[in-house]
């Protein structure tokens, strides 16, 4: 199984990860934008009422480690300000940090490309 890599705020985290898992992951992601995306225009419109809340992502993989991926689209102005909490577990350790969502973006999308 190829190792993913994810590029943490201050460090990384390497382990075990499924090509399946990294899609679903991916496809997760492409939803979050877009509900980035949709509370970002609706500041950039300027319109006086409260925006639809939009739904938090929250990913989870159980494999060789436990990983999840959360996100609250509606506390960030814009995709490129987003960050994810990442928790990276198994029975030894525990990882809990953050992430850019742009850095975590090209993580995967790097994962995916090794993968062929």
């Amino acid at each position: 199984m190829t190792r993913l890599t994810l590029n943490l705020i201050q460090g990384s985290i390497s382990f075990s990860f499924d090509g399946e898992a990294a899609k679903n992951l991916q496809q997760e992601i492409t939803i979050l934008m877009q509900s980035l995306k949709t509370v970002a225009s609706h500041a950039a419109a300027g319109s006086g009422g409260k925006p639809q809340p939009q739904p938090s992502m929250e990913y989870r993989y159980t494999g060789e480690v436990f990983l999840e991926v959360f996100c609250n689209p509606n506390i960030y102005p814009s995709p490129f300000a987003a960050k994810v909490l990442l928790t990276v577990r198994d029975d030894r350790i525990r990882l809990t940090s953050e992430a850019e969502l742009t850095q975590l973006i090209e993580d995967v999308n790097l994962y995916l490309e090794q993968l062929g």
